[in-house]
């Protein structure tokens, strides 16, 4: 018999599917800067505005009863630096950004003011992407670029290469699903 313990209440978990690789049309709902020793980032938060996954982060936020829940519908850019060595780089990402809402926004033309992209309409790409906490792993996926939302809604975006861990043979992911694999020689649990 399962013995008795203090605080037993029958609920059940909620679990967040990530969302599938590919493009979406988003809403931008914030953009922040954050800044570090090495440079600073502007984060843009957004949620899926067209299609079977419109409000996708507000009903997995909403969903979501932890206390330090954060909204998992972001973009992160590195803010170029002239004195980066990955300025070129740095450059290109940004202005691809930048070119992308100016494109899917009629009459909108940047001017240094991130705050002005809330309510801006921006294509996301999704692509699988492996992580490691604490000796495991498994597959999630990440925004790993944007696009104008033309792009995404005739379909003629270039979708994102999967995302691996560096030096890692051991998981494989099924694409179609991202679901995790984990080739073992242990024998199951149950």
């Amino acid at each position: 018999m399962i013995p008795k313990y203090n605080g037993m209440k029958a609920e059940q978990t909620v679990f967040s599917n990530p969302l599938p690789k590919g493009g979406y049309v988003a809403n931008i709902i914030n953009a922040k800067i954050e800044d570090y020793s090495w440079g600073s980032v502007l984060v843009i938060a957004f949620d899926i505005s067209e299609g079977d996954y419109k409000d996708f982060f507000r009903k997995q936020f909403n969903a979501n009863t932890n206390l330090d829940k954060k909204w998992k519908g972001t973009y992160r850019i590195v803010i170029p630096n002239e004195n980066s060595q990955y300025f070129d780089n740095e450059k290109k990402t940004f202005n691809n950004l930048i070119g992308s809402l100016e494109h899917s926004n009629n009459g909108y033309h940047f001017d240094w003011d991130e705050q002005k992209f809330k309510g801006k309409s921006i294509g996301v790409i999704y692509r699988n992407k492996e992580w490691e906490m604490n000796g495991n792993t498994g597959w999630t996926t990440e925004c790993g670029a944007v696009t104008d939302v033309n792009s995404i809604r005739e379909g003629t975006f270039k979708p994102l290469k999967d995302k691996p861990l560096k030096n890692n043979s051991v998981a494989s992911v099924n694409t179609d699903t991202a679901v995790t694999v984990i080739e073992t020689d242990e024998d199951l649990p149950f």
